[in-house]
């Protein structure tokens, strides 16, 4: 609060103030502002162009941590974004996708990758006419911005950011080159370790505002090679924008859940260590890159590339030191943002950062309605006077059934108030945000189906408190004939229920799912007005015709149930592969 009401209105005071003080600070900081637009530009072509393989690959190249490293790496390196990944990387550890562990990796690699855009300033930005560059992309880019096939739009995207990105550059360079005829900044340079601490800060600070390492490092090298800042300060500065990157995944973190947290914490050390074990070792390290510089072709005055060297160095060096400790990282910060017990239950694992990647957003919709279906099933089993470790993967549930005569206390409505109107409110609400953010067809009806699965666990639940009602009226019945029809409607319930536990224990096996079909043909015989029974009941004089609605009632209740459990054990258990080979939908 206190940013938005204060510091934010000071800091656009004080770059109204720099635009109108002099022109050369005017076109930096236009530079500056138009490399931003190119990131935007380019992390929203990636997530059209790569339609979810991005996500995949984060998915399935990141079990183990040396894996979760390089993955990191080569898509940061690609895609240019330590952002995005990071922001995806959290998404998909809310999600339960990605652990705690494999997700620190892929930070540690993204560290790494994002140095490439040093390297393609310093390469191609001080020593070509880059903006010549920056004309054809933008022109290509806008053209495939209009084409209607989204993969067209995303790699449009992608070239409008890379030709903001190569005109932001230009605009830096010629600014820093201006600038030197007016004011020359290489005055305020600073040695020892008293400048080594203000540049670093400076650095920290720049990052944090401009919200961009990359852009930051850009900046440097322009400055730096139109000799507006020293060397050494240049090598702080890289520094301290490694440090104040963090602020990206902490702002992003603070809508996650506590694995979100937990990673933006890790982030965080990470970066700090790094930066700290650099800055203890910058002399050194400065040497080093003088070294190396010479022997992979690099000219002794050529400082731009000997800092883009020097940035992969530390960053490199950071991961050697931290990753060997990332599982006893990993301890520590299990132990932070511990979930708090909440009386009423909420969603685990919808967060507004999931709902931007649709991958982790379909995931997490769904792991968030099995959680609602977990809550719900307690109360399922007691209305019924069940437990469920009495019946689940019993052979003979009619029997469990029959011995179950003692009713249990459930009161269906507090149950709901904890564990179910919260919980489906939340679910109903990222639904409807992950819907009006998701690109395509298939993956708008994949959330749409998990929506109603959540609202077919909630109608069911409503449906067995009326049958629980005369179930504990009528549970030690001396009249064996309506024991029995109620003995019927809660194995059938029952059956159901431990069939839909066998598929989220077996996963869609043909046999469990065949279950299923079988569930569909005993449910006919709940419709007792069709099949005459209730009729020959009445008839006879075996039960009245007060138990005889009630019965029927309470059959239709049961039927209703049953379907609807039914519906929502395909929507979340059942592959449609596994559909195609039973031949039908179910």
């Amino acid at each position: 609060m206190v940013y938005k009401k204060i510091i934010y209105p000071l800091f656009l005071m004080g770059v109204g103030a720099l635009l109108f003080s002099n022109g050369e600070s005017k076109v930096i900081i236009a530079g500056i502002a138009i490399f931003l637009i190119g990131m935007l530009f380019m992390d929203e072509g990636f997530k059209l162009f790569s339609g979810g393989v991005l996500e995949k690959i984060l998915e399935k190249s990141t079990n183990t941590l040396p894996k979760a490293i390089g993955t990191g790496f080569v898509v940061t390196s690609v895609v240019q974004s330590s952002s995005l990944i990071t922001v995806i990387v959290i998404s998909f550890l809310s999600a339960g996708l990605m652990s705690l562990s494999s997700a620190i990796g892929v930070v540690f690699g993204a560290n790494i990758g994002t140095t490439a855009t040093a390297w393609i300033v310093s390469a191609f930005g001080m020593k070509i006419d880059i903006a010549t560059f920056a004309m054809p992309m933008l022109i290509f880019g806008v053209i495939l911005r209009f084409n209607s096939q989204k993969s067209y739009q995303g790699f449009g995207n992608i070239l409008v950011g890379l030709g903001f990105i190569f005109l932001g550059i230009d605009y830096m360079k010629d600014g820093f080159d201006g600038l030197k005829e007016g004011i020359n900044l290489a005055q305020y340079a600073m040695s020892g370790y008293l400048g080594a601490v203000l540049f670093v800060l400076i650095g920290i600070v720049a990052t944090i505002i401009i919200q961009s390492s990359s852009a930051t490092v850009a900046l440097i090298i322009t400055a730096l090679a139109a000799g507006q800042i020293g060397y050494l300060n240049a090598l702080e500065l890289a520094i301290g924008a490694n440090i104040g990157t963090t602020i990206t995944a902490i702002i992003a973190a603070m809508a996650s859940n506590p694995n979100g947290k937990r990673l933006a914490v890790a982030h965080l050390i990470f970066n700090v260590i790094t930066g700290a074990v650099a800055f203890i070792l910058l002399y050194q390290l400065a040497h080093l890159v003088d070294i190396l510089a010479v022997n992979i072709g690099i000219a002794e005055n050529d400082y731009a590339m000997k800092l883009s060297l020097f940035h992969t160095i530390f960053n490199i060096m950071g991961v050697l030191i931290v990753a060997p400790f990332t599982f006893k990282l990993v301890t520590y910060l299990e132990g932070l943002f511990k979930k708090e017990e909440d009386v009423i239950d909420r969603a685990q694992y919808l967060d507004d950062v999931v709902v931007m990647i649709p991958d982790a957003a379909v995931a997490a919709l769904r792991k968030e309605v099995v959680h609602l279906y977990d809550n719900a099933t307690e109360g399922f089993a007691h209305a019924l006077s069940l437990h469920r470790h009495a019946f689940y993967g019993k052979e003979n549930i009619q029997e469990v059934v029959k011995a179950s005569t003692e009713q249990i206390d459930t009161n269906i409505d507090q149950l709901y108030d904890r564990k179910i109107k919260a919980l489906y409110g939340d679910i109903i609400h990222f639904t409807v945000m992950a819907e009006q953010s998701f690109f395509d067809t298939e993956t708008q009806t994949k959330a749409y189906k998990f929506k109603n699965a959540s609202r077919n666990i909630v109608e069911a639940l409503k449906a067995v408190k009326e049958i629980q009602k005369n179930i504990a009226k009528y549970a030690n019945s001396e009249n064996k004939y309506l024991l029995e029809e109620y003995n019927f409607i809660r194995s059938e319930i029952a059956k159901t229920l431990d069939t839909i536990y066998l598929l989220q224990s077996n996963g869609d096996d043909l046999e469990v799912v065949s279950k299923l079909e079988v569930l569909k043909d005993d449910i006919k015989h709940l419709d007792l007005i069709n099949n005459g029974r209730i009729d020959n009941l009445i008839r006879e004089n075996k039960i009245d015709t007060n138990m005889a609605t009630s019965i029927i009632n309470d059959s239709a209740f049961a039927y209703d149930i049953i379907k609807r459990l039914i519906r929502v054990a395909t929507v979340l258990w059942i592959t449609d592969n596994t559909l195609q080979e039973m031949g039908e939908k179910l």
